[in-house]
């Protein structure tokens, strides 16, 4: 992490001379010096953080780094808070009697900064000179490389301790081999390539060890060989070793000269020794594409079976290597709940059942393993060892961080765990620590994410990306190496939601309160972390002593904050904490703007959802650095003028909904914009506009070239001219929203020619007198909602030929009898729901239309008379699902059971008592007097609204 805080710096320094710090007598000079030592770091950097944990002095030496980029960026950040807070003096008093106040105050401030300029100087002159040591001593040549493999080599490397483990300790593991097993021994002559992945201690080698080794594979393949790849590889090594291991299995002298041949020759003796035989190769642990690149034109594409199997925790290693020839991915899942607490009690209790006393307590430790064979059986061999006194099992749940980092028992693990941490690099290692702000199980939302990410300056610029699109990068890139868990994707596959496996979560929380980076809070918590940077408030933080962060604090973020006295203890924590760039404080018991808030200068995100604050002040002007203001579900119905000034946002987001119950046409409520709104050239999201305010505020949106997504409510007939000009000038618009003022108001859309054609989800909600012609241009949409539109005319066959729509909603959208899929339309849509379209009678499905639907989700469709027609050909849908349908329509649903016996899941879904409550289409069940289920299998609280 000290890599990421001087390269960080280093970047800011490189464009500090546009902020007026170098008018500062004294400190250009001073500022280069710094500049120039730690550059000359930099190449040493990676290495140091990632063999930190193997060397105490070079621990404190990467701290000593870190602490002068932190406290050189401290300086730059007082300069700019100075030169904000004498602009912010200067708007609110006369400006005659400012100005030898102002002089006096420069004096003074520009004789601290030099001072402490020239303290950091020395400083980092100091570290310069230890570098040179240290490279010595850790034989460093600095190289062109991303990875922080050297550290890799120099530690035990325990992915050998799965090798070691008994089949019989293994649950689970048959059914898996067996999958692999039809693959690995399909008849046929085609070669193909296997990639087994998933995130480290899935037991990736175990399992295919256990094939390799496999009886049958060996008499079915004529030459064998295992070659671990590893994160530090040398191509010519891994070619010598594969020869070697071919030569051995025959007993045969390897050619001579092989010491001797370049990487080329090498490869010609594989091929030429494998050309004619069926052989099984496996590369295990890959971390590359370029180390598969490096062996695969040495494996000949013979015609007798053959087979490679490659091992990695990298997705995109695994498709890379199973494309351009037949390959198959296996994706490796965690354990179920049944395997989990199977392989838990074997391990912990050595075959016994657990004790009553410790069912929930056992059961709370291994919900944290979530399925991770290496976390069940590490952690079951400790509680093995212990005594079954409930309160020390508490114990050990409580301060699993702790034994993670001090447990013996648990190196394996966390060696396991660091691998995948070390490979990462730099600027994806500060974001994937930064999720460790999150409480426990909680899930992320993608785009809050990205976005802090960004305003903690986390993500670096590219040309022709904006900075959103680079940060989902790094998210996609974490999830690729299955180091954040992928828990819920859009419609366009992008992720919506995702959380990080508790032993990692507890892994990072660990490095990053070690590094001061970090700080989580909760009602137990008395001690504060000095200096720390950021904090997460989870809970009640009433019992805490408030402190004056000064320059340090650039993160608040509280989660559950309920009571009064710990909001009292956050007011004063942000009247001493100048330098925040990051404010979270959703859900808090908030009912006026906070006014410490308009004081924080440097504040870049302020996210203030679901609060009961009703206005936002007109000081509001003077946080001239805001990017994100997200106010959703807050009770705010307007916005200021003064929020023009705020030149650089880049996301606002407020509206205000009413309970989630059925609902008439209108519960969401957007916000009155200023007039003149159209001055913030640089939103990317404006959600939720209230139009009503007339055709003024709809022609300015014309002007926001950069806007991603906008959402429209209360629109009226009138404004549809206005309001088509404007969209029309939004090229890089991808998500558009308009809702109507009223259910018999019209939404007029005609007027749009030229839409935006990289539109990728549209929600129409109001009243279409007839169908937008010009959806059917949309080649890159997604999702289209039609709610209200009271369609006349048949919308599917505008909507049929899209080339990417996957998800089609319709909530009183369309006034017919009958819905009719025609043969070959719709053929990448998983999702169908149709919602309260009254006059529906028949929905017919031709043959080879809707081949993908996954999910067909039919509510209060009155006076349908049976399921779909041709659903019986649709062979890849999951889930059918049916909500408050007539008594009549269930009854003869189970009549027809024979058509939908195809598909998984079924079920037919009530409101009752204030609670949906879902019955399974079964036919052996007893039925009640309409065919219901006697037994809800799930009950949930919130309804669809309207």
């Amino acid at each position: 992490m000290a890599e990421y805080a001087v390269t960080y710096l280093l970047d800011r320094l490189t464009n500090i001379w546009e902020q007026k710090l170098t008018e500062l007598k004294g400190v250009k000079e001073g500022i280069h010096s710094i500049k120039d030592e730690l550059e000359r770091m930099t190449a040493f950097l990676r290495v140091a953080d990632a063999m930190e944990d193997t060397d105490m002095e070079l621990k404190v030496w990467v701290k000593q780094v870190r602490k002068v980029a932190y406290n050189t960026e401290d300086v730059l950040d007082k300069v700019i808070l100075f030169h904000l807070t004498l602009s912010r003096r200067d708007s609110m008093a006369n400006v005659f009697v400012c100005k030898p106040v102002d002089w006096i105050l420069k004096l003074r401030f520009n004789n601290g900064i030099a001072s402490e300029i020239e303290s950091s100087k020395h400083r980092a002159r100091d570290i310069a000179e230890r570098h040179q040591r240290y490279r010595y001593k850790f034989n460093h040549i600095p190289q062109a490389t991303g990875s922080n493999s050297v550290v890799n080599s120099l530690a035990y490397d325990h992915r050998g301790d799965a090798l070691l483990v008994e089949e019989i300790e293994l649950v689970g593991i048959e059914n898996r081999k067996n999958d692999l097993m039809g693959w690995l021994l399909e008849a046929g002559s085609r070669f193909c390539v296997i990639s087994v992945a998933g995130m480290g201690g899935l037991g990736k080698t175990t399992l295919v060890k256990k094939l390799y080794d496999n009886s049958a594979v060996k008499k079915h393949f004529q030459s064998h060989a295992w070659i671990t790849v590893s994160q530090l590889f040398k191509i010519d090594e891994l070619l010598k070793d594969t020869i070697q291991q071919l030569f051995d299995e025959i007993k045969q002298a390897v050619p001579q000269g092989m010491n001797t041949m370049n990487n080329n020759q090498l490869k010609e003796v594989i091929e030429q020794f494998l050309q004619e035989r069926r052989y099984v190769l496996v590369f295990d642990d890959v971390w590359c594409t370029l180390a598969w690149d490096a062996i695969k034109y040495a494996l000949p594409n013979n015609s007798y079976g053959s087979r490679v199997i490659i091992t990695t925790r990298l997705t995109d290693v695994a498709s890379h290597a199973s494309t351009g020839t037949v390959g198959n991915v296996y994706m490796l899942k965690p354990l179920s709940q049944e395997e989990s607490w199977t392989l838990f009690c074997r391990k912990t209790f050595r075959g016994s059942s657990c004790p009553p006393h410790l069912m929930e307590i056992s059961h709370k430790i291994l919900k944290r393993c979530a399925g991770l064979p290496l976390a069940i059986m590490s952690i079951s061999r400790v509680l093995a060892m212990k005594s079954d006194r409930f309160d020390d099992w508490v114990m050990l749940n409580n301060s699993l961080g702790a034994e993670l980092e001090g447990n013996d028992t648990l190196e394996s693990l966390r060696m396991i765990l660091l691998l995948s941490f070390n490979d990462l690099p730099y600027y994806l290692k500060s974001c994937f620590l930064y999720q460790g702000i999150y409480p426990e199980d909680r899930l992320i939302i993608r785009n809050s994410l990205i976005r802090q990410w960004i305003m903690e300056g986390f993500v670096i610029p590219k040309e022709r990306r904006t900075v959103e699109e680079v940060a989902e990068g790094y998210l996609n890139e974490l999830v690729n190496r299955n180091m954040i868990l992928l828990v819920r994707s859009n419609d366009d596959g992008s992720i919506k939601h995702c959380r990080i496996h508790d032993f990692l979560r507890e892994m990072l929380i660990s490095k990053a309160r070690d590094q001061s980076l970090l700080m989580t809070t909760n009602e137990q918590t008395r001690n504060w972390i000095h200096k720390v940077r950021r904090l997460s408030i989870h809970g009640s933080w009433a019992k805490m002593q408030p402190q004056r962060c000064g320059t340090q604090l650039r993160s608040v973020l509280a989660f559950g904050v309920t009571d009064s006295e710990s909001m009292s203890s956050i007011h004063v924590l942000l009247n001493g904490s100048k330098m925040l760039k990051v404010l979270d404080m959703s859900g808090s018991p908030l009912e006026s703007f906070p006014k410490p808030i308009t004081k924080l200068l440097h504040l870049r995100y302020l996210r203030l959802r679901h609060t009961k604050i009703k206005s936002l002040p007109r000081s509001i002007k003077y946080l001239l650095k805001l990017e994100t203001l997200d106010l959703k579900h807050s009770h705010v119905t307007e916005l200021p003028v003064e929020i023009l000034k705020l030149q650089n946002l880049r996301h606002i987001i407020v509206d205000h909904c009413v309970d989630y119950s059925y609902l008439p046409f209108n519960f969401k409520f957007g916000f009155k914009p200023p007039k003149g709104m159209g001055a913030l050239t640089s939103l990317h999201q404006l959600s939720f506009v209230d139009a009503t305010l007339g055709t003024g505020i709809l022609k300015g949106l014309g002007k926001m070239k950069e806007l991603r997504r906008l959402c429209i409510l209360k629109l009226r007939t009138d404004d549809g001219m206005a309001l088509c000009s404007s969209i029309e000038n939004l090229h890089n618009l991808r998500v558009l929203g308009i809702s109507s003022s009223a259910e018999d108001e019209i939404i007029d859309l005609h007027y749009m020619s030229s839409p935006p054609l990289f539109m990728q989800r549209l929600y129409l909600t109001g009243h279409l007198a007839k169908f937008p012609h010009w959806i059917q241009s949309l080649r890159s949409l997604v999702k289209v909602y039609f709610k209200w539109s009271q369609l006349l005319d048949d919308p599917l066959k505008y909507l049929q030929d899209l080339p990417n729509l996957v998800h089609l909603e319709f909530l009183v959208g369309y006034i017919g009898e009958e819905l009719r899929f025609k043969a070959g339309k719709f053929q990448r849509l998983r999702l169908l729901d149709l919602d309260k379209l009254e006059p529906l009678r028949e929905v017919i499905g031709e043959d080879g239309a809707i081949p993908h639907l996954e999910k067909l989700i039919i509510q209060r469709c009155n006076f349908l008379e049976s399921v779909p027609t041709g659903i019986e050909r649709l062979t890849n849908i999951k889930v059918l699902e049916f909500f408050d349908m007539p008594d009549e329509f269930i009854v003869k649903l189970h009549g027809d059971r024979h058509k939908v016996a195809h598909i998984p899941q079924v079920y037919y879904t009530y409101w009752r008592s204030g609670g949906w409550e879902a019955y399974p289409l079964e036919g052996d069940q007893a039925k009640e007097k309409f065919g219901r289920s006697t037994t809800a299998i799930r009950t949930y609280y919130q309804r669809n609204s309207l």
